[in-house]
């Protein structure tokens, strides 16, 4: 028993020995003890203004906490300095923009810069919005309004009712990044891009602006993974932007035309989406070197996808035009609501269109307008459709598959 009992000991001082030769680690317990080289976090609540905290952020830069609260402003805040966080409490921090004279809520800019187009002098880097609602009135400007500011990051934010964009980027040239926000009733476009390079737009939601989405004189957008619902006009419109995709998201229910590219656009990829019950589906009205595959066209009333005089070198691959049968016979919309449209060729020419299935339009699959020529037209399915196809007299028409078995046809 004491031999056991002296091991045990023993076993103790030698464990207690090693503990008092360890490392423990200190927490800091005052301000005099801080981790070398931290910035303390800039709490918006302890200043008199937004716009207080906001000047209060270092050369270097730093984090901006928004508290709870609905804060009314009528002049724009104007966040200036570089490696700036700007983080809300999410919808709980409520910007509410009451300008009527067009401006914006919240102005993202060097303070020297007043035109974003030609002022590359005055640009700002990594900068962050986070978290917080911004909403506005017939009479404001955009929500956000960002001016040659690179690398800016914008996620969580809610921008709504306002007279303007939703979001502008103007000559955010590096890499803009705009996730996860909700972008709705807007009076103009939801997400405005300007003058952007290598954009990614994902995991975003429209509704109900007047358009969704414009990336103008812009290069490689990628915007995948969105929900565009219920606009006034029309959904993604790409004008003079080449090296770009926009695949994987649902565009529903626009007036206008859910996708159009105009303007000089080239190699670009309509790819994997899902158009349905919009006013058109793409109108390639200015657009070469593109492809347009694996997209489902369902119940669109006219022009599923249009290419234009102005436009050539398409392929127009495994795509679905369709109405909404579900089989047996049957269609899910009612007698109002049958119209489904096809490919329309206005005087176009070098496409090739494969592998696509056109089933129960009430338009024709192919619509020839003008003469289209170098049109390869083969491997597609047609059921309970007419179609122009056999008109092709400049091209190649073979191996396509056409049947009138299965009803369900919207004529």
């Amino acid at each position: 028993m004491r031999s056991r009992l002296s091991f045990g000991i023993s076993v103790i001082a030698i464990a207690a020995g090693c503990l008092s030769q360890m490392t423990v680690p200190v927490l800091a317990q005052d301000s005099a003890s801080v981790l070398p080289g931290a910035r303390p976090t800039i709490d918006a609540s302890k200043f008199t203004s937004l716009q207080a905290a906001f000047d209060a952020v270092p050369e270097g830069g730093g984090l901006v906490r928004l508290p709870a609260g609905t804060f009314e402003i009528t002049e724009p805040l104007r966040v200036h300095s570089e490696d700036t966080c700007v983080e809300g409490a999410g919808t709980a921090t409520h910007i509410k923009n009451l300008n009527v004279d067009g401006q914006p809520a919240l102005l993202v800019s060097h303070l020297e810069c007043i035109d974003a187009k030609t002022d590359r002098k005055h640009q700002l880097w990594r900068i962050r919005l986070a978290n917080l609602r911004i909403t506005g009135n017939e009479k404001s400007g955009p929500g956000i309004e960002a001016r040659q500011i690179n690398e800016i990051f914008i996620d969580g934010v809610t921008v709504s009712e306002n007279g303007g964009d939703g979001i502008f980027l103007n000559y955010c040239y590096e890499d803009p990044r705009v996730a996860n926000c909700l972008l709705t009733y807007n009076k103009k476009v939801g997400l405005n891009l300007q003058g952007c390079h290598d954009i990614v737009v994902s995991g975003c939601q429209f509704e109900e602006n007047q358009d969704a989405l414009h990336c103008f004189d812009g290069f490689n957008l990628c915007m995948t993974g969105c929900c565009v619902d219920d606009h006034l006009g029309e959904g993604v419109v790409i004008e003079n932007t080449y090296g770009s995709v926009v695949s994987g998201n649902m565009i529903e229910e626009c007036n206008g035309t859910a996708v159009v590219l105009d303007r000089d656009c080239y190699g670009i990829t309509l790819s994997a989406n899902v158009i349905a019950h919009n006013g058109g589906g793409i109108d390639l009205r200015d657009a070469h070197g593109c492809a347009v595959s694996a997209n489902t066209f369902t119940i669109l009333k006219t022009n599923a996808l249009r290419i234009g005089p102005n436009s050539g070198r398409i392929t127009v691959g495994g795509n679905n035009f369709s109405n909404s049968y579900i089989g047996d016979g049957k269609v899910r919309r009612g007698t109002e609501d049958l119209g489904a449209a096809g490919l329309v060729l206005e005087a176009t020419k070098d496409v090739s269109i494969s592998g696509n299935v056109f089933s129960g339009l009430t338009e024709k699959a192919i619509t020839l307008v003008g003469e289209s020529t170098g049109v390869v037209f083969a491997n597609n399915v047609l059921s309970d459709v007419e179609s122009d196809h056999t008109r092709i007299t400049s091209g190649t028409v073979s191996n396509n598959e056409e049947s009138q078995s299965s009803g369900g046809a919207a004529k």
